[in-house]
């Protein structure tokens, strides 16, 4: 059985699909490993590891000939695969919602493509859970990436000089990158705060030492929305959440936003008014900038300024840490594929009645057979 780890073709993709570890741990289920030359890269990862580790390296086609398996951290362009044998799996983050027109040109291909982000939030899936694992590293880079921006201390610090005071940070949007956010801000000595839609949340922003700021005179998101996502919420908590944020928010010197909703573009939580409350120098990170941002005047890729407040949009945080996101990424898919891994046949084996294979699923026999993609065309 034969896994084939690609190069990244994306613009700015620095992260790789499989590390030399991965590999002699595929090996020792008695997989063939054959590696894209290159592939590794931008996480600094030589070829001569990976041969080392037992793969063989090759050209793209070479990789691809015979692949029951094809490994990617972003879906490779059909086109880049047409050399691909019918039935293989494409195991990669495939963005299916965004990206819909490749997903149809996978089922055309003939290709099994398994959307690694629609990995259900449930026990058993948590070690292969790459959305997790990635938007961990991307929160911790999201405070590194404002103190850069930020033109003053972090940490209270009292010299003979005088005091300087604490940073005031408040992270809106407590899901993994939330939390991060708020424990690596709290560690650099920061006064964090930190807000969200979800009322379960509270009692995890008060547990890493900041102060929740909640809107209580309208009922949020008791439990926890789809997938542990937030969900759309009334236009009545809209309405007090902005009046809630307008208030705090003039008094911050970074925010963090990090609220996203599947399938949607990102909501939008601070606008151009409120940005003119901040004061001068402030930072902002948004972390939402790729699905439409949260922040109004936010642009994907780059650092603009408006009303001397400093608004971050880096696209793929992620792929800013590529040699730790690398990591985690390719343990999240061998953990995927090993607990599927049938001795018998040599090979991992989904269970159509799976919960697992019922939400990554999205091709299968030339078509698109995933409830969640068919549920939005029709």
């Amino acid at each position: 059985m034969k896994i084939a780890v690609l190069g990244e073709g994306a613009e700015g993709e620095r992260r790789v699909s499989a590390t030399p570890e991965t590999v002699k741990k595929f090996i020792g289920l008695g997989a063939e490993l054959a590696v894209e030359k290159g592939a590794g890269t931008g996480a600094t990862i030589a070829d001569s590891a990976y041969e080392e580790a037992g793969a063989t390296l090759g050209t793209r086609a070479a990789v691809l000939k015979d692949a029951d398996i094809v490994l990617g951290v972003q879906g490779p362009d059909p086109a880049s695969i047409k050399g691909v044998k019918p039935g293989a799996w494409i195991v990669a983050g495939l963005n299916p919602f965004g990206e819909r027109a490749r997903v149809d040109e996978y089922a055309k291909l003939g290709v099994e493509a398994l959307a690694m982000e629609f990995m259900p939030r449930i026990t058993r899936a948590q070690s292969m859970d790459i959305l997790s694992s990635q938007s961990n590293l991307a929160g911790y880079k999201a405070v590194l990436d404002a103190a850069a921006e930020y033109g003053r201390a972090f940490p209270m610090m009292m010299t003979a000089a005088g005091t300087v005071s604490a940073a005031r940070v408040f992270i809106m949007g407590v899901g993994v990158a939330g939390l991060q956010a708020i424990a690596t801000a709290r560690r650099l000595g920061a006064q964090v705060s930190a807000t969200d839609v979800r009322a379960a949340t509270r009692e995890q922003i008060e547990s890493l030492g900041a102060k929740a700021i909640f809107v209580e005179s309208v009922k949020g998101i008791e439990g926890e929305g789809t997938g542990g996502y937030a969900t759309e919420m009334s236009d009545e908590y809209k309405a007090a959440q902005a009046e809630l944020v307008s208030s705090h928010i003039a008094k911050q010197d970074i925010v963090i936003t990090t609220a996203l909703i599947p399938g949607r573009t990102a909501p939008r939580l601070i606008s151009d008014a409120q940005l003119k409350t901040m004061k001068p120098g402030s930072v902002i990170v948004d972390l939402a900038v790729e699905q439409g941002g949260n922040v109004e005047g936010a642009v994907a890729g780059q650092i603009v300024e408006k009303h001397g407040v400093k608004i971050v949009g880096h696209k793929n945080v992620p792929s800013r840490l590529a040699a730790d996101t690398s990591a985690l990424f390719s343990r999240n898919l061998f953990n995927f594929l090993s607990a599927f891994w049938d001795k018998d046949a040599g090979r991992p084996v989904l269970p159509d009645d799976d919960e697992i294979t019922q939400a990554i699923r999205l091709t299968q026999g030339g078509k698109v057979v995933n409830a969640r993609l068919l549920d939005m065309a029709s």
